[in-house]
């Protein structure tokens, strides 16, 4: 129990602190505020941490008068008083009765703000540092290495709890202080599935006191983090992993837990019932985020990247709220018209749009709330949301993003983000509104917690002034914040670079003058005052008196009522070059007097006309008429069915999930970049959809997306609803490829016959999968990759397998029918013509290169005639393109086997639309000019076969994704938007913006992509 004297220290201590808001204790008040400080110490003696020394508790009782109080964001109380009591808040209102004992503070018209919450932080958890290089060329393992009965995967790991790992962090915790903060929930930023979070306070009180909520919510990436496990090494492998912990953990809810203890699965089911907080790099993993959600029945809070804008549409479909971060990108240095060419349009649009990100989503309707993650420089925080305010964010809907948003989001809206009673006392006081550009935040009392930021109390000395230095007479002008004002010293005209600062009553003043200093120091009382030394380090006296306003304050004004909001470029769709402002739809369109290529018993049609309407074919024929349509003249042209590439790699964020030889849980229909250029160039040779497939590092790749290239839909748009199934098989070199990573770890298989066992292993096992899963699905744990297996054996999906040798060829057809199905097609199958009688009896279909060979050693054997040989046999044949620039030309691809095998025209051009059809199941569909059939067509300048012959315009479903006129038009306008947005940047850099350097970074998820940035030849999408 501290002694009498020792209570009158501490209060005469307490009343210096608020000097001059507080007038000097009568014996009245004395008294009360002892019978209430014995109450407080009453209650400290039943803390379960006793301090080790005298106790120091003061009173807890604090009144705030004369101030604009906002209790939340949409409520303020004009000239009302704020009483908190031991850390809470007791009452908000006017005319509200002082307690006995209470601090009084005036705060003479000044704002009461909430603190701000951010619910995206590791404030006080330590992150572990990652372990060697990543990726494919990373060292780690196939099993975890984790003890105890854990997930099977390390960047699983829900058993993480952020509340025990918290430490409070003095230092960290002041610099959020200081820019508002007030409250964070914070959590381990590692691993795919990360456990979770905690709210905690600001304060610098210990741990027990500081936290508020021991969970928070539950976090998921896209970002194995630390984990040594070699598995997942892509984006699909992410998506395939989390798909995979969801249904175990159902399983495991269900029926698993009476087979095995799982300490992961146990958290993870647990974690569910919080809220779900998925943190994406950008808009297409936010989509994928929502997506994996809506398959479990959750629904995601997104911690996006700030390009949310560009698929508000989808964003909003997600039904997601978002918490978002401020991280505006800088300019790009570009004074170098060089350096200038390294910069994409995309990008450049984004710096000057992503400030518009906020209001876009709050017209919207989107909840959501902001974030400081991603700031190199958190003190920008409020700058930034400052910034999207002047780029249309209403000013309530930004202070709802850093209180009571955040907040609700967690299930803490009853504890922080509002100043209501019985809520924890944190909140701000500032000299005007929160986010106005003059104003300044005083103090942060976080859990009742005074914390100074700027002293309120500083004398305003802001205006102009008679500098007497010496003999000599100058200007001195001081302006901006009166807690931190801006010097100008002048002298007629000249200028002097000047800085200063204040400190209470003390002030310092530095100037430049004949390339050295001139230093003063002085007092502020009425007038300013002191002495210094001149730039030759003579003392002299000084003293300034006030003349009057500075000059440059009413010019700041001026052009603060000038101020107009700031003129911007355009989203596009996709938000790319040759982007559009609205998605092209189908239009009635006649195309008249055309050579038409039909690839139906008709054949050839000259002078004939083709009506497009809804998407479809509707008529051909010739003198043809439709009310309304859009006519376009063929004459001279040529009308084919659009190409169609069984083979592709382009448009995937990752093509090889390299690590298990086996991976068919991993589908590339999760990973579709719908604003991959390709998709425009290849539009531009006539190309109307592919399949995009996995690359061959592996026996049995990923399933693969069949797509059409709707140009600036979103990635599942591009999916051709109902199509079959189909997954990714390789054999021969790139499979049985040792692949080694780090060195130490050897992957299976080795050898050929290797390859062999993992098919027979893989189907043995999935048939068995079949018949427990078709007997007693509610026990059966759903396997990923076993159910891709199944839908093979029961004929739902289909192998395109990557081949070259015959002996492998024959292999896998007699694994095939050793468990009754059929290999689909093989692909590359540059020795096909030496089985090809063999294929036509199993009844698979050949995709094959038109003249590649001798690129490897399993090509030695290749021939120009292959695809002929295969034909004749009546083996179906494609010619494909496995690379991004030769499928935009497949129509002179096909044309070689008319040189080389004396192959027909016609026939020729079915290799590259029907007949690629026919191995897609999608004949019925497309592939040809038919009526009812989808109108995938494209207007050629001549024969399409021909090198001369030109895509003038294609069309996906009736909907003109690609005009050559249209073409020449956007090179135009792409040439102007870049032309002003460099401008626009080298004028910000000459205002003092702070830039970055251009440059060819990536993230590059295969070894294609890597290749071409090294400029060295690969085939076949990835190493094949």
């Amino acid at each position: 129990m501290l002694t009498f004297r020792q209570l009158r220290i501490n209060l005469f201590n307490h009343s210096i602190f608020m000097s001059k808001l507080y007038p000097l204790f009568t014996m009245k008040h004395f008294l009360s505020t002892l019978l209430f400080l014995m109450i407080v110490l009453h209650v400290s003696a039943q803390e379960t941490h006793p301090v080790n020394g005298a106790q120091d508790k003061r009173p807890e009782i604090y009144v705030f008068t004369n101030a604009n109080v906002v209790v939340d964001y949409q409520t303020t109380m004009v000239n009302s008083t704020l009483v908190v009591v031991k850390g809470k808040v007791e009452a908000v209102g006017t005319n509200l009765p002082i307690p006995q004992g209470a601090m009084v503070i005036d705060l003479k018209g000044k704002y009461i703000y909430p603190s701000m919450v951010d619910i995206f932080s590791d404030y006080g958890i330590e992150q572990p540092k990652p372990q060697g290089a990543r990726g494919f060329f990373a060292s780690g393992e196939f099993l975890s290495k984790k003890k105890g009965a854990f997930n099977a995967n390390e960047a699983v790991k829900p058993e993480t709890k952020g509340n025990e790992l918290f430490n409070a962090n003095s230092a960290n915790a002041k610099s959020l202080r200081d820019i508002g903060f007030g409250a964070v929930s914070t959590h381990l930023m590692d691993g795919v599935v990360r456990g979770t979070g905690v709210l905690v306070s600001l304060s610098d009180e210990k741990e027990q006191k500081t936290v508020l909520k021991g969970e928070t919510a539950a976090y998921y990436s896209f970002d194995k983090g630390t984990s040594t496990q070699v598995y997942p090494t892509s984006q699909m492998g992410y998506i395939a992993l989390l798909r995979q912990t969801f249904y175990d953990g159902i399983w495991y809810k269900n029926f698993g837990n009476t087979l095995e203890y799982n300490i992961s699965l146990d958290y993870f089911n647990k974690n569910l019932a919080l809220p779900q907080i998925f943190a994406v790099n950008n808009k297409l993993n936010a989509l994928r985020a929502d997506k994996i959600g809506d398959e479990f029945g959750k629904q995601f809070i997104i911690k996006g990247s700030g390009d949310e804008y560009q698929l508000i549409d989808e964003i909003k479909a997600s039904k997601a709220s978002f918490i978002l971060p401020v991280n505006f990108p800088e300019a790009y240095d570009v004074e170098d018209p060089y350096d200038a060419k390294l910069v994409s349009l995309a990008n450049m649009k984004h710096w000057e749009l992503a400030p518009t990100n906020p209001s876009v989503l709050a017209k919207a309707g989107i909840e959501f709330a902001f974030t400081a993650d991603g700031l190199k420089n958190k003190s920008d925080f409020i700058k930034n949301i400052q910034q999207a305010i002047e780029y249309g964010l209403d000013k309530q809907t930004a202070l709802k993003a850093v209180t009571y948003t955040p907040a609700k989001l967690v299930g803490a809206e009853n504890i922080v983000g509002s100043l209501k009673k019985g809520m924890v006392a944190n909140f701000l006081i500032t000299s005007k509104e929160l986010f106005d550009k003059e104003n300044t935040i005083y103090e942060n009392w976080v859990q009742g917690n005074r914390y100074i930021i700027n002293d309120m109390n500083v004398t305003d000395i802001r205006g102009g002034y008679k500098l007497t230095f010496g003999n000599e007479l100058l200007s001195l002008s001081i302006s901006g914040k009166a807690e931190k004002p801006d010097f100008k010293v002048n002298k007629d005209t000249i200028k002097y670079t000047t800085s200063g600062s204040i400190d209470g009553k003390l002030l310092t003043l530095t100037f430049d003058r004949n390339n050295k200093k001139v230093r003063l120091t002085g007092v502020i009382d009425g007038k300013l005052y002191g002495e210094g030394q001149d730039e030759n380090g003579k003392w002299l006296a000084w003293v300034a008196e006030k003349t009057g306003e500075p000059k440059e304050e009413t010019k700041k004004d001026e052009a603060k009522k000038d101020t107009k909001a700031p003129e911007l470029g355009k989203v596009t769709f996709p938000f790319s070059a040759y982007g559009l402002p609205e998605v092209p739809k189908a239009e009635m369109v006649l195309i008249k007097n055309a050579t038409v290529w039909t690839n139906e018993k008709e054949g050839i049609l000259k002078n004939t006309d083709v009506l497009i309407n809804n998407g479809k074919i509707e008529k051909i024929g010739q003198n043809l008429s439709a009310t309304g349509a859009k006519v376009i003249d063929g004459t001279g042209k040529h009308l084919s069915a659009g190409i169609i590439d069984e083979h592709s790699h382009i448009a995937l964020d990752g093509v090889n999930e390299f690590t298990y030889s086996l991976s068919s849980e991993v589908r590339m229909g999760d990973v579709i970049n719908s604003e991959a250029i390709n998709i425009y160039r290849q539009l531009s040779g006539g190309v109307i959809g592919a399949q995009l497939l996995h690359g061959s590092a592996n026996a049995v790749g990923g399933q693969s997306a069949i797509v059409k290239f709707r140009w600036g839909l979103s990635p599942e748009k591009m999916k051709i609803e109902g199509a079959d199934g189909f997954i990714k098989f390789a054999l021969g070199e790139n499979v049985k490829r040792g692949r080694t990573f780090g060195g130490n770890i050897t992957r299976f298989p080795n050898t050929r016959m290797g390859v062999e066992q993992i098919y027979v292993e893989g189907f043995t096992r999935a048939r068995e999968y079949d018949k427990n899963m078709k007997a007693n699905p509610t026990q059966t744990r759903k396997d990923l990759q076993l159910e891709a297996l199944a839908e093979i054996l029961n004929k739902k999906r289909f192998i395109t397998c990557h081949s070259y040798v015959q002996s492998e060829i024959n292999m896998l057809m007699k694994v095939a029918e050793q468990f009754g199905f059929k290999v689909n097609t093989f692909t590359h199958i540059l020795e096909g013509y030496k089985v090809a009688d063999k294929m036509q009896k199993h009844g698979v279909a050949a995709s094959s290169f038109s003249d590649w060979w001798g690129y490897k050693f399993e090509v030695y054997d290749a021939i120009p005639y292959n695809p002929v040989l295969l034909t004749n046999a009546g083996v179906i044949t494609a010619i494909n393109s496995d690379d991004a620039e030769m499928a935009r030309r497949l129509n002179q691809e096909a044309a070689k086997s008319v040189k080389y095998g004396g192959m027909s025209e016609e026939d020729a051009l079915k290799m590259v639309t029907l007949n690629p059809a026919k191995m897609l199941h999608l004949d019925n569909r497309t592939g040809s000019i038919k009526v009812g059939k989808d109108a995938d067509v494209v207007l050629w300048s001549d024969n399409p076969l021909s090198i001369y012959a030109k895509a003038e315009k294609t069309f996906v479903d009736g909907v003109l994704y690609y005009d050559i006129d249209r073409d020449k038009q956007l090179r135009e306008e792409i040439n102007a938007e870049r032309n002003r947005l460099i401008q626009k940047m080298v004028n910000a850099k000459k205002g003092g913006a702070p830039t970055q350097r251009p440059n060819m970074r990536g993230d590059y998820t295969d070894i294609e992509e890597l290749s071409k940035k090294l400029g060295i030849q690969c085939k076949c999408g990835v190493m094949e």
